[in-house]
């Protein structure tokens, strides 16, 4: 046993053992829900058809009320929270053992349902299990756990003490049905590629690496599906989407966990104003299915998500926030002094100026970006695998959209030309940017060589979609398990309100989830 076992609690253990109850049955009991024998239950006014029948409920002991010969305690299931009774009349060969009951045992009761004097719904027990006995005992008076990173550490116990915690992760699940029923509603497959990849590609970020011993070679954590989905396409799968766990070694923030979830999908003859229409639509339709309105909070402020969305353009907006032309290199090596940036690497290559005018657009645009508003037309420079705009050769179809002052995805149309493909490939190599691949994916080069038709494409960053439609402040709140530092080491001081190292945005991310 670890020190969080109660030596009290542990007694009890023995205990029962020696009165010949098991603590730790192998089966369990057929309950029926808290919430459908709520339902059942009905009111003073109106009984509902459960009253003096006989249930089963099963759950987590929240606590007991001892008055002699008369003991209340609330059960947590799956589905809400029952009061059971326990009397000593109905209960006199088990009331012995009522001293062995703690706060958090696991219960089955069985009892007749009814209602009290004041009126609530409430099991009379008739007889009383217990299917797991607690030797933890849990939070002090129920209140939840009150250390923030204890909560994401054991969030085995923040999710049954917490108040409102459970409901976010069961916000999250239906906020990925609705998402699945709405895309496959639109006539998209769900399909799988692969974690593991030879070369790391789809987005900028820095991987995770690992070795195949079998193969003897490098994989590296995908950071992006986005390259293998493009390869269905030229399959003729023609729209596809992918529930993708992606991971990227880079700092941590309330933004930020090393591991996350995005949403990829890709259309054939569709370009990036048809990525917008999805966009939106999913938006709009999420928060009137969660919440009843378009209008969501969200720190502390309200959000519109009714479509259409308002659009403004990259160029416009590094003209106005930044005061120069984004081509205007001294202009921009002066803001980037301003700003503070580090512009030692700015005149090495094209690359590198244009990464550097990016971080000068991130430094002085996105803090006018609340949203909710898709940023379009991005410079062709800073977005490698979108194509250029028929009407300018300079301006890529790219959109990415901000709410709440963060990017919740990035879009565009695709390129599909393998000649230049692989020039930009080439380019990206060249700068040897640790972010970016090292080596030019060739097969990928060579699916385009058998065609893809005009396509276009959209990540969405899953985990802060859910931040905004459950009014969460961190991505650890909408993490079952976020990363954490070992307890053993120093404290996980990652910063509670502000972004760590290395999170930054890249400027050629061509992802959500960054």
């Amino acid at each position: 046993m670890t020190d969080l076992a109660h030596p009290d609690r542990l007694a009890k253990l023995e205990r029962m053992r020696a009165e010949g109850l098991e603590p730790y049955p192998a089966r369990g009991v057929v309950a029926t829900p808290v919430e459908q024998l709520h339902a059942l239950a009905g009111t003073p006014e109106e009984p509902g058809p459960g009253i003096g029948q006989t249930f089963t409920v099963a759950g987590r002991l929240m606590g007991l009320r001892d008055f002699g010969k008369l003991i209340f305690a609330p059960v947590d299931d799956r589905t809400g929270r029952l009061q059971v009774g326990l009397q000593k009349q109905r209960l006199a060969d088990w009331w012995p053992h009522r001293k062995l009951l703690d706060g958090g045992d696991q219960v089955g009761i069985t009892g007749e349902l009814g209602l009290t004097q004041k009126g609530e719904p409430t099991i009379w027990a008739t007889e009383v299990r217990i299917l797991t006995k607690s030797v933890a005992p849990p939070p002090e008076k129920w209140h939840g756990l009150a250390d923030v990173e204890q909560r994401y550490r054991r969030r085995y116990v923040d999710l049954f003490a917490s108040a409102g915690v459970r409901e976010v992760f069961v916000q999250r699940a239906r906020i990925a049905s609705f998402i699945r029923r709405y895309l496959e509603d639109q006539g998209y497959l769900e399909v799988e590629t692969p974690t593991l990849h030879p070369i790391s590609g789809g987005a900028t970020a820095r991987p995770f690496d690992t070795h195949h011993n079998a193969l003897d070679m490098t994989l590296y954590l995908r950071i992006a599906p986005e390259l293998y989905l493009k390869r269905l396409i030229v399959g003729g799968l023609e729209r596809v989407f992918e529930w993708s766990r992606n991971f990227r070694n880079e700092g941590i923030s309330v933004r930020h966990n090393p591991e996350f979830t995005m949403l990829e999908l890709y259309e054939a003859q569709a370009d990036y104003r048809r990525m917008m229409e999805i966009f939106e639509q999913l938006l709009e339709g999420l928060a009137l299915a969660l919440h009843g309105t378009t209008e969501v909070e969200f720190r502390g402020r309200t959000y519109d998500l009714k479509a259409p969305l308002p659009r403004a353009k990259y160029m416009d907006l590094f003209a106005e926030h930044v005061g120069c032309d984004f081509h205007d290199r001294e202009s921009v090596l002066a803001k980037a002094r301003e700003a503070k940036l580090d512009t030692s690497d700015a005149g090495h290559s094209a690359a590198d100026y244009y990464k550097l005018a990016n971080d000068v657009y991130e430094h002085f645009v996105d803090p006018h970006l609340d949203g909710p508003v898709f940023v379009i037309d991005y410079p062709i420079e800073i977005s490698p695998l979108a194509k250029a705009s028929a009407d300018d050769p300079t301006i890529a179809e790219r959109l990415e959209l901000f709410v709440g002052g963060m990017e919740l995805g990035n879009g565009f149309s695709e390129l599909n030309d393998p000649a230049e493909q692989q020039r930009r490939f080439e380019e990206q190599v060249a700068a040897k940017d640790p972010e970016s691949p090292a080596e030019v994916d060739i097969d990928y080069v060579q699916a385009l060589e058998y065609g893809m038709p005009p396509t276009a494409g959209l990540g969405i960053g899953i985990d802060r979609l859910v931040m905004i439609l459950t009014n969460q402040d961190s991505i650890r709140d909408v993490l079952l398990f976020p990363t954490m530092r070992p307890q053993q080491g120093q404290p996980s001081g990652d910063d509670a309100g502000a972004d760590g190292p290395g999170a930054s945005r890249s400027a050629v991310d061509v992802s959500a989830g960054s």
